[in-house]
């Protein structure tokens, strides 16, 4: 289906995709990062998608800009990580450098977004792992592998093979946050459900989660506003 683009200032990318399921044209706009989606039927023309995009677009900038701001991730930017914000510098050697409120990154300009983006997933595995094996210990239960992903709907997930999957976002979080989703996607290689037995399971394991819970309800949107990619 490709990219195509709504005109105006600015333009807006409009991402197209085709379902099945649908039964007419449909309009969404994330909630996490302004992303514009338009869902075509089988058989219908994509010139008619985009008509209707445009027929839209008074509606796709309003709720864009109810969005929050979006952050390029470049020198002199300010990034969270751990939940405390730090300014992203230049740096002097080979290896990314988290040093108090300042990460220090080494190499071209052009390339600072990406090895930051490899640092912090990094840096997110090992922490996710950390927590899960401490978790899965307690618990008694092993589980099968760790994949990060850079999800929009869920933080984290648990397959009926044990595999836990999290959102390397979370590094961005604090440490709280993060090792809460980490208790909670183990307790579910207990019980594969939200059941009251899964909630006791979780604060079994963890202790008191409410807190972290509602920071996620509250934040969690924020962490999508880091731009890694132009």
């Amino acid at each position: 289906m490709g990219q195509h683009v709504l005109p105006g200032k600015p333009p807006i990318p409009l991402h197209l995709r085709r379902s099945a399921r649908a039964r007419r044209i449909s309009l969404r706009v994330s909630g996490l990062d302004g992303r514009v989606v338009l869902t075509l039927p089988k058989g219908v023309p994509e010139d008619q998608a985009l008509e209707f995009a445009n027929e839209k677009a008074d509606w796709i900038r309003a709720h864009i800009a109810e969005q929050p701001q979006m952050v390029r991730v470049e020198l002199g930017a300010c990034l969270p990580v751990d939940g405390q914000e730090r300014v992203i510098a230049p740096g002097p050697g080979r290896r990314v450098v988290l040093q108090g409120e300042q990460l220090l990154v080494p190499g071209p300009e052009a390339r600072v977004a990406a090895r930051l983006h490899g640092f912090l997933k990094q840096l997110a595995r090992d922490r996710l792992a950390e927590a899960s094996d401490r978790y899965a210990q307690v618990l008694g239960r092993p589980y099968r592998g760790i994949t990060l992903r850079d999800t929009r709907s869920r933080w984290g997930s648990c397959s009926s093979a044990g595999g836990l999957m999290y959102s390397w976002r979370l590094i961005l979080a604090p440490p709280q946050v993060l090792d809460y989703v980490a208790a909670h996607e183990v307790s579910h290689l207990e019980h594969m459900n939200h059941s009251r037995d899964f909630w006791e399971t979780v604060s079994q394991i963890h202790g008191p989660y409410t807190a972290q819970r509602n920071w996620l309800r509250q934040n969690g949107a924020e962490l999508h506003r880091y731009r890694f990619e132009d």
